[in-house]
């Protein structure tokens, strides 16, 4: 069976593989904005995006969070279980930065009494409009009950993850995740987990080690997700 291009998109593409129940994704060597109206290429940039996903999965996997992830095929290549994707973005923010910010009239970098959570309904041609829970129900992007199932999923990844970035000298400002069923019903954690889908500041710094530096013309991208590598991967060699 000759493998199949199913989705090209910001910033990876998804492959059919000889199992119809796995996925081959590849990442790509680019940054988009502005819901992909602005695209950069960025030589490496795929490689060090699946570098720090395979590391944040596999390490999520360790701690007990189900997701679609399986193994890493190459510099730029996973294999993934296929999943039925549910429609939604779920925004954790833990200090306030970029859009709740502006949104709000605030001022970046207070860390916040609470997480706050936000979802959005993914849709490139509606730029991800905001989502609450009935709104979610009412246009059948999921029902209540995976509503509530992914929220607590993403409460644990904050809880590990805030503190293995904190670990790794950086600060988890804010992050998205994508969570999708599989045939079984079971829901996992999906997509990737990357600077291109989260905020990170360092920790002394506060200095931006995410999409932010293309997006503000701070640092070359590359070079700033191969250094959140490097530090994440010694912090979880030295144990959490």
């Amino acid at each position: 069976m000759m493998e199949k291009l199913l989705y090209s998109g910001k910033a990876k593409q998804m492959w059919s593989t000889d199992d119809p129940e796995l996925l081959r994704v590849v990442y790509l060597d680019q940054a988009t904005m502005l819901n992909g109206k602005r695209k950069d290429h960025f030589a490496g940039k795929g490689t060090a995006a699946n570098d720090i996903s395979t590391l944040v999965f596999q390490y999520l996997i360790k701690k007990g969070i189900p997701t679609h992830f399986v193994k890493r095929l190459s510099d730029t290549e996973e294999l993934v279980k296929k999943c039925d994707m549910i429609r939604l973005e779920f925004v954790t923010r833990n200090i306030i930065a970029g859009h709740f910010a502006s949104r709000f009239g605030l001022e970046e970098g207070t860390p916040l009494d609470q997480p706050v959570e936000e979802t959005f309904y993914k849709s490139d041609e509606l730029d991800d409009p905001f989502a609450n829970e009935s709104d979610a129900i009412a246009i059948k992007a999921c029902t209540a009950d995976d509503y509530q199932k992914c929220w607590a999923l993403a409460r644990q990844c904050n809880v590990l993850l805030t503190k293995l970035f904190a670990n790794a000298g950086m600060k988890l400002v804010d992050f998205k995740l994508e969570f999708g069923k599989l045939p079984d019903g079971t829901l996992v954690l999906a997509d990737e987990f990357s600077p291109d889908n989260c905020r990170l500041w360092d920790i002394k710094t506060n200095a931006h080690m995410d999409k932010d530096v293309f997006r503000k013309n701070l640092a070359d991208i590359t070079t700033t997700y191969d250094e959140v590598y490097d530090r994440l991967k010694k912090a979880i060699a030295e144990g959490d």
